[in-house]
Parts: C-alpha cells; sequence; structure tokens
C-alpha cells in the first residue's frame, strides 16, 4: 500500500509526534474495483488490532457510492502521539503489508473545530 500526503505542508508521521487530542482520523483509501474484498479483509484485520491498542475509541469504514473504489475510514483516538504508537508498531505495519498492492491510503488528523452557532470542539 502507498501512502499519498493530504496537506503539501505537514506530513501525517510529523502529525503523528504531535500531544493533542482528542483527534479525528480520516485516511481515504483508492483502491481497484476487483479488490474489494482483499481491501475489506485488510481493514477489517487492522481494525481489530488498532481497537486494542491505548488510546483507540471509535472507527467507521465509508465507501463511495454507484461502484466507487473510494473508501474513507474515520476513527477517533485519545492522543495523536496513541495513535502514532500503534500506526509505527511492527505489528501494525505487518498488517498494512497485507492491503492490495494497487491500494493508495491518503490519512490526516484533523482537530474538532468550534463555529459558533453550527458546532462545537
Amino acid at each position: 500500500m502507498k501512502l499519498r500526503e493530504m496537506d503539501d505542508q505537514v506530513t501525517y508521521l510529523h502529525q503523528l509526534q504531535e500531544d493533542n487530542g482528542p483527534i479525528v482520523l480520516i485516511n481515504q483509501f483508492s483502491i481497484a474495483p476487483e479488490d474489494t474484498e482483499q481491501f475489506l479483509e485488510a481493514w477489517a484485520d487492522d481494525a481489530a488490532f488498532m481497537k486494542q491498542q491505548p488510546g483507540f475509541i471509535t472507527t467507521q469504514l465509508h465507501r463511495g457510492t454507484a461502484g466507487s473504489g473510494t473508501f474513507v475510514n474515520v476513527a477517533v483516538w485519545e492522543s495523536a502521539r496513541a495513535l502514532g504508537a500503534a500506526f509505527c508498531s511492527p505489528e501494525f505495519q505487518e498488517r498494512a503489508a497485507r492491503y492490495p498492492e494497487c491500494a493508495v491510503a491518503t490519512p490526516h488528523v484533523f482537530e474538532k473545530v468550534a463555529v459558533p452557532g453550527v458546532c462545537v470542539a
């Protein structure tokens, strides 16, 4: 699986060094439609591992409609460092190698933003 940066100015690995939280991981995956089953098996295995890691709160996978090969994972963690520890672990890296070869992941870490009258942080 290849990693692609979502932000040209701030890398995903740099974000994982921050000591902030709670955070939201948004990770877009692009895969070939014929690799959907292999992708879902790999993602389920990696999600089961992540659920056991310190700082994990929740995750939800979404799929683009109309036969799209785009998936988006939205996960909440207590901190970017907790996510980083899990992501950089040898156990997770072994699981990541099971994704289809054509898969491209675009992960990025976010914090909630308060907008008066619309949403809270």
